[in-house]
C-alpha cells in the first residue's frame, strides 16, 4: 500500500523522522504532509524536504493520511479543532508528545483504527535514538511495521505493555541525554579549573564522553566492569571514584531521575 503520512508540528524530531524516512526510500516526499504553528517550521521542513506543507490541521487532514504523527507540543493538542474525530476514522494515530496519555488521545480520536503514545529521545536526531512505545490495543501486523519503519528511522525501539513504564523511560532514556551533557559541561568545567587551557578542556571532555558510550556498546561488559578495568588500586581513577561515593554520585542521580519521572507523572495527569 501506498502510505500517506502526515504530520503534525515540524520542529526537531518530526523533521529528524522525516528526512529518515526519505533517506531509507521508505515514503516518498509527495506522500509526506506537514503543517505547524505559525512558525516558519514546516515552511522551511518543506522547502528543505519536498514534501507538501498545509496552512492548518484542518487542511493537512483534507488529504486523509493513513497515519498521523502527533509532533506538536502537548498543549498545542488542546487546540486542534473540536470535529476532528469524525474525520480520523481508521486512521493510525502515532504521538511522540511528551505527557499525553493514551486516555487523553483515545478521547480526542475516538475512531482511530489504533493510537501508539511513544517518548523518543534527542540522539534520535542522528539515527543513535531509542524510543519507548506502546499501542492503545492490540496492533496487527500491519500496524507493528508502519511503526517499525516509523520510529526505526530515530535508533532501536522498546515495545511496553504497561502504560505507566512511559514516565519512568522519559527520566530515563528521554531526560538521560542532558544528564550526560551536563555531566559533559562538569568535566570540561574541572578541566579549566586545574589549569587546562578551553579547546583543550572541551575536547577531552567530550571525546572522552563519545568513546567511553562506543566502548561500552561494543564491550560485552557490564559498564561496572569496564569501570573496575580502568581503576588500580591505590591509583587516580580510584581516588576519583571514592570522591564520588563519599558525594554519593549515584544518590544524586537517583533522586534526578525520580525528580523527572514525577514531573512526567504530574504532566500525564495535568
Amino acid at each position: 500500500m501506498d502510505y500517506k503520512i502526515g504530520f503534525v508540528g515540524a520542529g526537531k524530531m518530526v523533521s529528524a523522522i522525516v528526512k529518515s524516512l526519505l533517506n531509507s526510500n521508505s515514503f516518498s516526499a509527495h506522500n509526506i504532509s506537514c503543517c505547524s504553528a505559525n512558525d516558519g517550521t514546516s515552511d522551511a521542513l518543506s522547502k528543505e524536504t519536498g514534501i507538501s506543507r498545509f496552512e492548518n490541521f484542518s487542511t493537512l487532514i483534507s488529504e486523509k493520511p493513513d497515519i498521523l504523527v502527533l509532533g506538536c507540543k502537548p498543549q498545542q493538542l488542546a487546540e486542534l479543532p473540536d470535529d476532528i474525530s469524525q474525520k480520523m476514522n481508521e486512521v493510525l494515530i502515532l504521538s511522540i508528545m511528551a505527557g499525553i496519555t493514551l486516555d487523553r488521545l483515545k478521547q480526542k480520536f475516538p475512531l482511530a483504527r489504533n493510537i501508539v503514545r511513544s517518548m523518543p529521545n534527542t540522539p534520535g536526531l542522528i539515527g543513535a535514538g531509542i524510543t519507548g512505545f506502546i499501542f492503545a490495543k492490540d496492533a496487527n501486523l500491519e500496524d507493528k511495521e508502519i511503526i517499525q519503519k516509523v520510529l526505526g528511522s530515530l535508533g532501536k525501539l522498546k515495545l511496553i505493555h504497561d502504560e505507566k513504564y512511559i514516565d519512568d523511560i522519559t527520566a530515563i532514556s528521554g531526560s538521560g541525554p542532558a544528564y550526560l551533557f551536563e555531566f559533559t559541561c562538569a568535566i570540561e568545567n574541572a578541566a579549566l579549573e586545574i589549569g587546562l587551557e578551553k579547546k583543550l578542556a572541551k575536547d577531552l571532555a567530550i571525546q572522552t564522553i563519545i568513546g567511553s558510550a562506543k566502548l561500552i556498546e561494543k564491550s560485552n561488559l557490564h559498564p561496572q566492569e569496564l569501570r573496575d578495568q580502568v581503576t588500580s588500586p591505590n591509583g587516580t581513577t580510584q581516588a576519583a571514584l571514592e570522591s564520588f561515593s563519599n558525594d554519593q554520585l549515584r544518590n544524586i542521580i537517583a533522586r534526578a531521575v525520580k525528580s523527572a519521572r514525577d514531573r512526567s507523572r504530574e504532566l500525564s495527569n495535568a
